[in-house]
């Protein structure tokens, strides 16, 4: 037989006056915790009783009900309403909306009132975000939800913070996939896209603690306590539109600076202006550098300074504040300790008199005439000046006669070298030359933009576009069979009669892969990497690379020419045709080894005919145009289409004018010299297109800029062009 189902009957509500309702002793809450009687009382003001009181009949000995109702479930919000009741702000009659328990139910009191406190279910922390989000959305402010929700403001701040993480990620910590703190890691950067990629990396790793992710998220910023953001100031750097991050979930140390190319910059130019304010002084020349290396000064002679005298009222303050420390020094002399305030007084006079003591040295002008000056960052953020370093190349003859030849006058051999023979280069005798990294700045040196000069090629540049080069001769000795094989013959053979000169090569015959440290965002992209990468996955599929034994007989049934092919491709992944900085202390490569690398890769580009145009390079802004100066974006089309062309663009500013050299070299076969062989370079090496270059002269073959042809509006283009 089937069991009847119960059928639930919920305990009747109804308004009871408050002067009816007591509170009961079988309440289980005794210990204050949360939200306090007073915030309560001030939240059922605002926006009345959100939730109603739980109570019970009082019954008198003989179990009649007597009128007055216990509150088991729901004391803080009954003190609440007293509170409001003292204050005279809420009638002692008030209707109570009230949730009447049956008094002969089973349910005991207790029960009732350890349900309601347990059973409750905090509110997730990411609804509590979007509701704060929400409010801020209808229009209130951080300050009035803190106030409504009895929160400080940095809650507050906090959970909206959350709004700067990916939904993806919101979506993640909702289903319990990371934690809360993992989460607010995520709010110190508020790149979406960064984020999920740092997630993606960390989320099935062994370390995905918040310390990493915030350092994965930060690592390309630069803290705000570093050297060079002290030096700068946080609030200069947002001045000039720097960004910083903020940490609002734990101390970030200043937070850190999102720009680290302005930062350079700030602390460039504010370096090159204490240099400026030195010039005054007469040195000979100024070295400024963020960092000094170690042993900057070997080799040079350190002037020999006398400290400046004290003025009259120097003088006077030093006194008074030795008298007042040796009067307490002598006050005190027979406790065996100072008095806290009496100890901390003797600190400041003592910092005060070593103020006074710390005189600026004073130098012969003569030798500041050719010494110089490092200005440099010290290791806290402050200004660094070291003053009167001589070069030895700046020594007076009188000077290194005696050092080199000491006695030659006194046979009377050495007469000649006087005082008068020394004579002061160019610069010691004008201006200060301020420099940085030995390159001339400041006011006095020329603006590469604008003095028209052609400056080198920067060195990165240099570098970038020789891996460009790398790849295009790996392509290249990849599907040239004869020139791998001589090329490795050519490299065994001096390896093996010319032991001294192993190094220099462009490959490495070891085939030991080498990595373009730096190279453009676009190489991976270009056509000459994907046609190595279809070779070599075609070879990968073929060859049986897990085991040695098949490998080995794989190889020997090979036909000849499948050999030489496979020969050729595992050759090219050696090639190292790359610009690197000569290092002349051993390590790394030399300049006469840098040398011939790329006069070995050359030899390689004519044999197997390297064109970098067919492998698909180009002049564009973020690859070439935008990287050099003017001169530079200037140079390249009056080669590619002419002075007349060029002159059109010499008046643009720099973003302008590479945005247009682009446009009019696209198609040209225009390469800057490092690209260029060095058998056509001298010829039609540059790939010019018939018709242009140089001898286009007429000004019908000139071919205007975009921004002109626009505004032609029909009208006779070779005549403004002439014009």
């Amino acid at each position: 037989m089937a069991k009847a189902t119960q059928n639930v009957v919920l305990s009747p509500s109804r308004d009871i006056p408050f002067n009816k309702l007591v509170l009961s002793q079988s309440n289980v809450r005794r210990i204050k915790a949360g939200v306090s009687v007073e915030e309560l009382a001030e939240d059922i003001a605002r926006r009345g009783l959100l939730q109603s009181l739980n109570v019970r009949p009082v019954l008198d000995a003989d179990g009649v009900e007597t009128g007055m109702f216990e509150i088991p479930a729901g004391g803080r919000r009954f003190q609440a309403l007293s509170l409001l009741v003292k204050q005279k702000r809420l009638a002692k009659t008030a209707p109570i909306p009230c949730i009447v328990r049956d008094a002969a139910s089973e349910i005991l009191a207790e029960d009732d009132s350890l349900a309601e406190n347990i059973q409750r279910v905090a509110l997730h922390p990411l609804d509590q975000f979007r509701a704060f989000q929400a409010l801020r959305e209808k229009g209130q402010g951080e300050e009035a939800i803190a106030a409504a929700f009895f929160v400080t403001r940095q809650i507050v701040k906090q959970r909206l913070k959350l709004a700067s993480v990916a939904p993806t990620l919101l979506d993640v910590y909702a289903e319990d996939g990371m934690t809360l703190e993992q989460l607010m890691a995520f709010t110190v950067n508020p790149d979406h896209a960064r984020q999920v990629q740092v997630w993606e990396a960390v989320k099935n790793s062994w370390n995905k603690e918040p310390y990493a992710i915030r350092r994965m998220l930060t690592e390309t910023s630069i803290r705000a306590s570093d050297r060079r953001a002290v030096f700068v100031g946080v609030d200069a750097y947002e001045a000039a539109g720097g960004v910083v991050l903020r940490d609002l979930f734990q101390g970030d140390d200043g937070g850190w600076l999102e720009d680290p190319a302005l930062l350079d910059r700030l602390v460039s130019e504010k370096l090159q202006a204490e240099a400026d304010a030195l010039t005054s002084e007469g040195w000979k020349w100024i070295e400024v550098a963020t960092d000094l290396p170690y042993g900057y000064s070997h080799g040079l002679r350190r002037l020999a300074g006398d400290p400046a005298p004290m003025t009259d009222e120097e003088s006077a303050s030093h006194a008074t504040l030795l008298a007042e420390y040796r009067a307490l020094e002598e006050e005190y002399s027979g406790q065996d300790e100072y008095p806290e305030e009496i100890d901390a007084r003797l600190g400041q006079l003592e910092m005060a008199m070593e103020a006074l003591e710390q005189r600026p040295l004073i130098y012969d002008p003569a030798e500041v005439a050719r010494a110089g000056v490092f200005v440099t960052l010290d290791r806290d953020g402050s200004l660094a000046i070291y003053r009167g370093y001589v070069r030895p190349e700046d020594e007076s003859r009188e000077e290194t006669a005696v050092q080199e030849d000491d006695g030659a006058d006194a046979m009377g051999q050495g007469g000649d070298f006087g005082v008068s023979n020394w004579k002061p280069s160019a610069t010691s005798a004008g201006a200060t030359v301020i420099t940085s990294g030995g390159h001339p700045i400041g006011a006095d040196a020329s603006d590469e933009e604008d003095d028209g000069a052609l400056k080198p090629l920067p060195e990165r540049l240099v570098m970038e576009l020789t891996a460009h080069r790398t790849l295009a001769l790996r392509e290249a000795i990849g599907r040239s069979p004869d020139v791998a094989l001589t090329l490795l013959l050519l490299k065994l053979v001096t390896d093996t009669f010319r032991t001294s000169s192993a190094s220099g090569s462009c490959l490495e015959a070891s085939v030991r892969y080498v990595y373009m440290s730096a190279q453009a965002p676009d190489l991976k992209d270009s056509v000459v990497a994907k046609l190595v990468d279809e070779r070599h996955a075609a070879w990968e599929a073929d060859l049986p690379l897990g085991d040695d034994a098949a490998l080995w007989d794989y190889l020997t049934v090979l036909d000849q020419g499948s050999r030489l092919a496979l020969l050729a491709h595992c050759l090219s992944f050696g090639i190292n045709a790359l610009h690197e900085k000569v290092n002349p202390y051993g390590a790394g490569i030399s300049a006469s080894g840098l040398t011939r690398r790329m006069a070995h890769a050359d030899l390689v580009a004519r044999a197997v005919d390297l064109d970098m145009v067919e492998a698909g390079w180009e002049p564009t802004v973020d690859g070439y145009l935008n990287r050099v100066p003017k001169a530079r974006i200037l140079e390249a089309v009056r080669e590619a289409k002419g002075k007349g062309t060029a002159q059109l663009l010499d008046h643009l500013k720099k973003g302008e004018m590479a945005t247009e050299a682009e446009r009019l070299l696209k198609g040209s076969g225009w390469l800057p010299e490092v690209l260029r062989r060095a058998d056509l370079a001298a010829g039609d090496g540059l790939r010019i297109a018939e018709g242009q270059g140089e001898d286009a002269s007429a000004p019908d073959d000139i071919d205007l800029p975009a921004f002109l042809t626009a505004d032609l509006a029909g009208g006779d283009a070779s005549m403004l062009a002439a014009e």
